[in-house]
């Protein structure tokens, strides 16, 4: 039985992950907060790299997509979700380089 795609998109966002037992200094996590911005727009700029290498590569190739770029952009965006849910304080979770990259 395989899982569908959705579902493992939801899992990776959303999944078990152990929040912290006590609460993080207000100015240790205005810091984070900085830096993930930061990785952001690092993340933002890179895919959009991403996404003309991909098209390119689709002219090129009869529009068949590279499936290893098709994941990477998959992971971006998914820790992309991750930083905005920290951002937001939806979470207390940092996402990667703090915690496990899924």
């Amino acid at each position: 039985m395989t899982i569908p795609d959705e579902d493992k998109f939801q899992g990776r966002i959303h999944g078990e992950r152990p929040e912290p037992k006590d609460p993080e200094n207000l100015w240790w996590r205005l810091l984070h907060m900085i830096l993930i911005a930061i990785m952001i727009n690092l993340a933002q700029t890179i895919l959009a790299v991403v996404t003309v290498v991909q098209f390119i590569i689709m002219a090129v190739s009869k529009s068949q997509p590279n499936e290893r770029l098709a994941d990477f952009g998959t992971d971006l965006g998914i820790w992309i979700a991750k930083a905005a849910r920290f951002q937001t304080a939806a979470s207390n979770v940092k996402p990667w380089p703090w915690t496990d990259l899924d």
